[in-house]
């Protein structure tokens, strides 16, 4: 029951409706609902106050409803960007502006990255104009295996991105959380076991100073060993995937995500089995390292077909290049076209970039157009899983955003200049 609770609190502060939300229908359009099924052409999808209340064909425009007509284009959800780094990163190679991870911090699980989150960051920009409405934002790891708690944001133009903090924790289990934890996997998982035995003690008998953990790490790892709080576990080899799902014999109330899972398909149908979502890069086909010697493009497709929860996330790009979700979700609509390989189809594709990742997060009616759902939704100019295609228009929760950012006022400044109006460095 309490955890029930603690979702509907959740899925209430995400779906909030803002006072500016505008009421809108977009007529004519190709649509995609988000939901796994193809689109439809000729559709209408009609917002009012912040939500969806109709989407399909043969929906009738309420009077005083304004219309946007959407003929030759296409109208979708907003995309739901899964393991990013938005609003913690300005430049990478910078430390005064990255705030993925905290290598020299005295607590790992306890960290929060909700307010380091930075609305006006360039990256946020960025991805709205690429369709981007919401995102889960990840701690990295730095010194230890626990890396801290992520948020769910949304990409809207203001202050308020940060729609439900302390979402999840995060692991490393995999090579290189055995690295962070002393050199081998046996001690990763000593040191997983522990903590969370740890945090047990800490919900049941209090502060123990005689433990692994400090007590704000206890207190955080409390939420996870309880299942109130999800678990984002990065693993990547087909043996410590199950090693991971195991945990739950000793741990029956984690709230298990995988993150990575390049040898899934080996074990699909155990995870499948097991009811735990993944996310995962849509084209990991190189052995680049031991814990991925059974990579191939069709890890993912293989897993879907196993009935695994997959969402597509871009996690392989370091997180800062989420508006790269389509070309992705693409990628994987083209392979079940090339002889021997699974992909996906448009309709499981499209779903695995919105509406599952959504899901995964922990929402449902998020990033997908259905009635009921929250109004982020988003106007292309052509098919959104081609490269040549673009977004012209988006809505968050009903309000329509702004698609100006650094890139397009560099494209505007410098494509018509005469040579003359060149800067010095480009004079002879």
């Amino acid at each position: 029951m309490k955890r029930l609770l603690t979702l509907s609190v959740a899925a209430l502060a995400l779906g909030a409706t803002p006072l500016a939300a505008q009421d809108i229908a977009i007529t004519g359009a190709t649509l995609a609902s988000g939901d796994g099924s193809a689109p439809v052409e000729n559709a209408t999808v009609v917002v009012r106050g912040g939500r969806v209340v109709a989407a399909g064909t043969g929906v009738a425009v309420p009077g005083g409803v304004p219309v946007v007509d959407g003929e030759g284009m296409w109208v979708t959800p907003g995309l739901f960007a899964s393991i990013t780094n938005l609003g913690l990163v300005d430049v990478g190679a910078v430390s005064e502006s990255n705030d993925v991870d905290a290598d020299e911090s005295p607590f790992h699980a306890a960290l929060d990255v909700s307010p380091a989150v930075n609305p006006q960051s360039q990256e946020v920009g960025y991805s709205r104009a690429g369709g981007v409405t919401r995102a889960s934002v990840s701690p990295g790891a730095g010194s230890a295996i626990f890396a801290g708690q992520g948020a769910v944001i949304d990409l809207g133009a203001d202050f308020d991105a940060v729609r439900q903090r302390r979402a999840f924790q995060v692991v490393e289990m995999g090579e290189r959380g055995a690295a962070l934890a002393g050199g081998s996997r046996t001690a990763v998982h000593a040191m997983v076991r522990t903590a969370l035995m740890e945090a047990e003690a800490y919900s049941a008998d209090g502060w123990d100073d005689d433990g692994m953990l400090t007590r704000p790490d206890a207190a955080a790892l409390a939420e996870v060993v309880s299942g109130r709080q999800k678990l984002y576990v990065t693993v990547h080899r087909a043996a410590d995937i199950l090693s991971v799902l195991a945990l739950r014999e000793e741990f029956p109330q984690l709230d298990l995500v995988l993150v990575g899972v390049t040898e899934g398909w080996m074990v699909a149908d155990r995870i499948a089995a097991s009811g735990v979502p993944v996310i995962a890069a849509a084209l990991i086909d190189l052995p680049s390292s031991f814990e991925r010697l059974g990579a191939t493009q069709s890890n993912v497709g293989r897993m879907v077909d196993a009935g695994v929860t997959v969402a597509i996330g871009g996690y392989e790009q370091g997180g800062d290049y989420p508006q790269g979700l389509p070309q992705q979700a693409g990628n994987l609509v083209a392979l079940e076209r090339v002889p021997g390989a699974t992909g996906l189809s448009w309709g499981e594709a499209f779903a695995a970039i919105t509406s599952i990742p959504a899901r995964v997060a922990g929402y449902e009616n998020s990033n997908v157009l259905v009635p009921g759902a929250i109004g982020d939704v988003v106007l292309w100019d052509g098919d959104p899983l081609e490269l040549s295609s673009a977004p012209i228009r988006v809505w968050i929760d009903g309000v329509e955003q702004p698609l100006e950012n650094h890139q397009t006022r560099l494209r505007d400044r410098y494509r018509t200049l005469e040579r003359g109006d060149l800067p010095p460095a480009y004079r002879r």
